[in-house]
């Protein structure tokens, strides 16, 4: 169905925003935020069949999406947003592991991204969240949700030539970073890596704490690996995996006889960000001396850059999500110009990508 107002290109207006929550408190100080933040929002809507209606008729650029409503909820509107006026969606989620389930399923559904909402005094903590909400926001409403959904393949080939014998480095470990549009891609990735490659696998995806568990627990489903959320000291061997957990930084403390050792700090947020891609990356560089491989996925912002490099300095290999299939083309914008680079792979080809990286080929 086609919109019933015509939209200006965005140079042109500004970015327009739709807010859909059954809380009028909460309409009018997202609303407030985001007009205070130079975004103006062109409706309010109080339920999920409302927002989908007022999408339709002011064709907005992004729609903040509350979970939890009367009559139709956050996640059948996605659904039906994305099936009839495809347009980004932000949902703002509270606190709380029912909401971290339903989150992930309104990702599933299209969604671009999430923002959590606070517990306590909503007022306070939503004030001293506005700069962040306000970028978020804008990353969101840059995000083309018309291009085509991208599954990745399991069980990856690595060799088509019949006379190439291929086989796994020994000891591989992988380091997987992403923010912004994120969560769908590394859940892919996870699922087609082959468990064959016996990889360690260290994951910072940008996510606050209270999803992170439930995050660790859908991958867990996804994939072959075993993937737990990160407990300060943990040690992981091949065919395991462990997601950073929101809140803490990440750093490989140790490593030996294959095994990898982590522990969790409360440190300064770099790139205003905790955890972050680069304490992970920097930290890997130092301390794994087996193979090294990195991931740098779609999301706002340089972290990860200055780390992928590192492991370049290092030896190791990065791969990097190219432009077409990323949501937000930052970070792995960011790593390209580093020239820390190996190689550019749309979202499909990804899991081919990292297994090239720790594969050899053989002449028979």
């Amino acid at each position: 169905m086609t919109s019933t107002k015509a939209a200006e290109p965005r140079s042109n207006r500004g970015v327009r925003a739709v807010v859909v929550d059954d809380s009028q408190f909460m309409r009018t100080l997202i609303s407030d935020m985001l007009d205070a933040g130079g975004i103006t929002v062109v409706e309010t809507a109080s339920n999920g069949e409302r927002g989908v209606e007022a999408v339709k008729a002011h064709a907005p650029d992004v729609v903040t999406m509350d979970l939890k409503m009367p009559d139709v909820d956050g996640i059948e509107a996605v659904e039906r947003i994305m099936a009839e006026c495809p347009t980004p969606v932000l949902i703002l989620s509270a606190y709380a592991a029912d909401d971290a389930e339903l989150t992930f399923e309104a990702l599933e559904n299209g969604a671009v991204d999430f923002f959590e909402k606070p517990s306590g005094e909503v007022s306070v903590g939503l004030q001293k969240q506005r700069e962040v909400l306000v970028s978020t926001v804008r990353s969101v409403a840059s995000v083309d949700v018309s291009a085509p959904e991208r599954t990745v393949e399991s069980g990856v080939s690595v060799s088509t030539d019949p006379h190439d014998s291929a086989r796994y480095l020994e000891r591989p470990t992988l380091v997987i970073g992403a923010s912004t549009g994120g969560p769908t891609v590394v859940e892919e990735v996870l699922a087609g890596l082959p468990i064959e490659a016996d990889l360690r696998i260290l994951i910072v995806q940008h996510m606050p704490e209270g999803f992170t568990g439930r995050f660790a627990k859908r991958l867990d489903e996804a994939s072959e690996y075993v993937v737990r959320e990160a407990s300060d000291g943990d040690r992981i061997g091949g065919g395991e995996a462990l997601l950073a957990r929101g809140g803490k930084h990440l750093r490989v403390s140790g490593y030996g006889g294959g095994r990898i050792r982590v522990s969790l700090t409360e440190g300064e947020p770099v790139h205003s960000v905790r955890p972050a891609v680069d304490v992970t990356l920097r930290t890997a560089a130092e301390r794994v001396d087996g193979p090294l491989s990195v991931a740098i996925l779609t999301g706002m912002g340089a972290d990860g850059a200055e780390g992928a490099r590192a492991v370049s300095a290092a030896g190791g290999a990065v791969i990097a999500q190219d432009e077409g299939t990323s949501a937000v083309f930052g970070m792995p914008k960011r790593t390209i110009e580093t020239g820390a680079a190996d190689d550019v792979r749309p979202r499909e080809e990804l899991v081919t990508g990292i297994v090239n990286t720790i594969t050899t080929r053989e002449a028979r």
